[in-house]
């Protein structure tokens, strides 16, 4: 199918001012400001800055719009009036998928980051760029080209962006078989970035550094990863070390990138789709397509809910659709071609970048025969007592044999995602990752 009623690309630029920033009618995200009531895309007013009336942290993030009911559901047999703002891999698994179905609510522009996060943005608008695959001239910037010229600025808008100054978590993902044949692993990971060390590391070039552990299944439980996340991947590759239990040693990791298969994934997606895409960009040519109104999961509180189970989540084929929430937004499209002489297992892959907080909201991975091969489905919700744009809920599915994978999900964990996390230096080092492995 071919990408349709794009907007144009540089509609709002005029009004943009670099350098200083002066936003008028669009907002710091480089986002319209205004809606389009003709197809229910309401203007963005400030976006969801209060928890719900009486809301306790215990109670995990609950849908601010819970009273709401569905406006209508797309489903095999009507998806055909909705196709110009589907995307492929939505239509593909509305066609192959029994149990696939997209229950499309109001839409609610909540996404806004922080007063402080905004300014930083303002103050470096148009200091930075690309060369050669790698982004210089940002500082601190979540949002290093609001207005972006090409695919690889849009891109690299989702890599810089704001994580609520780092964060600590526990979840789980869940790879899950035709018959709704799964197990769950356990993952732990602590994210902290460069403004936020001890001393900050933001002259050094680092973006942010991480490590991560298993805690099920227990064939994974010790093993630990580190990694150091540099703006410019491309003067500053990816460092990372593994620690194993087994073999009680580090080891330097470079295998920890690009399409190598992820630990605990049952090879159902690959280490760069962790977040939905994380890393170099060098060896993809990336296109900037425009924009488009789709209906895409947002605000998809529901499905986080302490009050459910994991197994009422996981149905056979995908997740238990009644708990999911799409609606219309507009959505940058950028698409990555594999270069000739590169290597990976997509040779394609289309992204679709939320216009208020530049979060990947959906990816269709071809196969480097040009099939229609993964559809990322990726949910958002506004983390409202800390300002962060935030994604829940992470599905992957393949079209090829009807697995899929389904990340992020901490229903029955209830120790709180924390935000804001500084840390040592020190901390990030490899004698470090052997000290947590031995604990």
């Amino acid at each position: 199918m071919l990408i349709r009623d794009f907007a144009p690309l540089f509609s709002a630029l005029v009004l943009f001012t670099v350098g200083g920033g002066v936003f008028a009618d669009v907002t710091y995200s480089g986002a319209e400001k205004s809606g389009n009531e003709s197809i229910g895309i309401p203007a963005w007013t400030g976006g969801l800055t209060r928890p719900p009336l009486g809301w306790q942290k215990s109670q995990g993030y609950v849908n601010p719009f819970a009273e709401e009911k569905p406006l209508f559901i797309i489903n095999a047999s009507n998806f055909i009036e909705f196709k110009d703002k589907l995307t492929d891999g939505q239509i593909a698994l509305l066609e192959k998928i029994p149990a696939f179905k997209m229950p499309v609510y109001k839409s609610h522009r909540t996404a806004v980051l922080p007063k402080e996060i905004i300014k930083i943005i303002e103050q470096e608008s148009g200091n930075a760029r690309i060369v050669s695959h790698g982004i210089i001239g940002r500082s601190e910037s979540s949002i290093p080209f609001p207005q972006p010229k090409n695919g690889e600025e849009a891109i690299n808008n989702y890599l810089m962006r704001y994580i609520g100054n780092g964060f600590e978590r526990e979840y789980s993902w869940f790879p899950v078989r035709p018959g709704k044949k799964y197990y769950r692993v356990g993952f732990k990971d602590r994210v902290v970035v460069a403004q936020s060390m001890r001393p900050p590391q933001i002259k050094r070039g680092l973006n942010y550094a991480f490590y991560a552990n298993f805690s099920a299944p227990s064939t994974l439980v010790g093993t630990v990863y580190l990694v150091h996340e540099f703006t410019n991947l491309i003067e500053n590759p990816r460092a990372a070390w593994i620690y194993n239990a087994g073999a009680r040693r580090v080891r330097r990791a470079p295998d920890l990138a690009y399409d190598n298969v992820a630990d605990g994934t049952e090879g159902m997606r690959t280490t760069d789709q962790y977040f939905g895409f994380n890393g170099a960009t060098d060896r993809y040519t990336w296109v900037l397509k425009g924009k488009r109104s789709l209906f895409v999961p947002y605000n998809t509180y529901d499905i986080s809910s302490k009050k459910l189970k994991y197994e009422e989540i996981l149905d056979n084929g995908t997740v238990n659709a009644d708990l999911m929430r799409y609606e219309l937004h507009r959505v940058w499209v950028v698409e990555a071609t594999l270069k000739e002489k590169s290597n990976h297992i997509y040779g394609k892959r289309v992204f679709y970048l939320d216009e208020d907080s530049w979060s990947l909201l959906g990816e269709d991975c071809y196969d480097t025969r040009g099939n229609i091969w993964r559809i990322g489905i990726h949910g958002f919700i506004q983390i409202y007592d800390k300002l962060v744009p935030w994604p829940n809920i992470l599905i992957w599915h393949d079209l090829s044999n009807g697995n899929y994978l389904v990340s992020h999900l901490d229903n029955e964990i209830r120790k709180p995602i924390r935000f804001g996390i500084n840390d040592r230096w020190s901390n990030f080092q490899p004698d470090a990752l052997r000290r947590r492995g031995t604990r």
